[in-house]
């Protein structure tokens, strides 16, 4: 997995983006998008987006996004750490890997 913060991708027209990130792992890239609203509030898009090869062998991509605004933040992150935290106790194999 490779982190790249200077990576192109598509954007969607709403929202301004004050903050990006691009997580490159394998045949997926995850994209971390600080927007704004026109209220100047700030929310999260989570976009996966995936490799794949059409029959021709030419790439294509298919994009999976998730917003999440304000409000959310804390259950999220509270929901994330707890998930995170169960794997890492019955896996921990899994977080041995490098960066």
């Amino acid at each position: 997995m490779s982190y790249d913060n200077n990576f192109s991708h598509d954007h969607d027209e709403f929202g301004e983006i004050i903050c990006s990130k691009a997580v490159r792992a394998g045949k997926r890239t995850y994209f971390f998008d600080v927007k704004a609203t026109q209220g100047d509030d700030y929310y999260l898009v989570i976009t996966e987006s995936r490799r794949r090869n059409n029959d021709d062998g030419t790439p294509t991509y298919s994009r999976h996004h998730m917003y999440l605004y304000k409000e959310d933040f804390g259950k999220f992150i509270d929901g994330l750490e707890e998930m995170i935290n169960y794997i890492k106790k019955n896996k921990p194999d899994y977080f041995n890997e490098e960066k």
